[in-house]
């Protein structure tokens, strides 16, 4: 299992999440306080607190395509610049 954080602020961002995580086969969920859903599932993730970041889970030891095509909403480390 891999598993990063992401932000989703804005209703285009979700349904480009959803988009992009319906394109692969594997189980993916969201994961927020004590609540898991169904990534694939924009209402699921509407049902979210979508202020705060929250965990995706991929159910796969192969998730770098995944990682790659949903690189803008995943949050970075911050950087010691």
């Amino acid at each position: 299992m891999d598993n990063f954080k992401v932000m989703l602020s804005s209703i285009d961002e979700v349904k480009e999440f959803v988009r992009i995580a319906n394109l692969f086969e594997q189980d993916i969920d969201l994961v927020s306080g004590r609540y898991v859903v169904d990534a694939k599932s924009i209402m699921g993730i509407f049902s979210l607190d979508l202020s705060k970041p929250i965990l995706v889970e991929v159910h796969s030891d192969h998730s770098d395509a995944l990682r790659e095509k949903m690189d803008s909403f995943i949050l970075k480390p911050p950087t010691d610049d």
